[in-house]
């Protein structure tokens, strides 16, 4: 099975980080991502869609229909919103499988990581890892 879309949205916020000429631009298009993000409503911010592992609170939820999944996430911090909304934009629709066959390398590749705090790559370390597990139960 090919990944194709999920390379697709991968690129794509490679062509738009490119395009930036400071690590500051970078930043203010994270928050304007964050800012962007539809909210998740209060009644679905449980504990069981907490990322531990995150400076500040946020949630992932995951479920899936016909084979795809629905990711919505939610995040207390501009900044860690708009990391959320690139990890789920780039596996929102995609099947299961996408979250293991086609990591997200397009965050080493735009420089995410140098751009973000230690505990803020560590937020987006355990953002990922939890996507994995909960994927993981729609796996056919």
């Amino acid at each position: 099975m090919e990944f194709q879309s999920c390379l697709e949205k991968q690129r794509h916020f490679l062509e738009v980080f490119s395009s930036f000429s400071s690590q500051e631009e970078k930043y203010h298009y994270l928050i304007d991502l964050g800012r962007k993000t539809p909210s998740m409503p209060s009644e679905e911010r449980l504990e069981e869609f907490l990322v531990q592992g995150c400076q500040s609170l946020l949630y992932l939820k995951v479920s899936c229909s016909e084979g795809r999944l629905l990711i919505i996430t939610h995040s207390d911090a501009l900044i860690s919103a708009g990391i959320a909304f690139l990890i789920a934009h780039v596996y929102h629709g995609e099947p299961p499988e996408a979250v293991f066959k086609c990591p997200p390398r397009f965050i080493q590749d735009i420089g995410l990581l140098t751009l973000l705090s230690p505990s803020r790559a560590n937020g987006l370390k355990s953002l990922y890892q939890k996507l994995q597990k909960e994927a993981m139960q729609w796996l056919k």
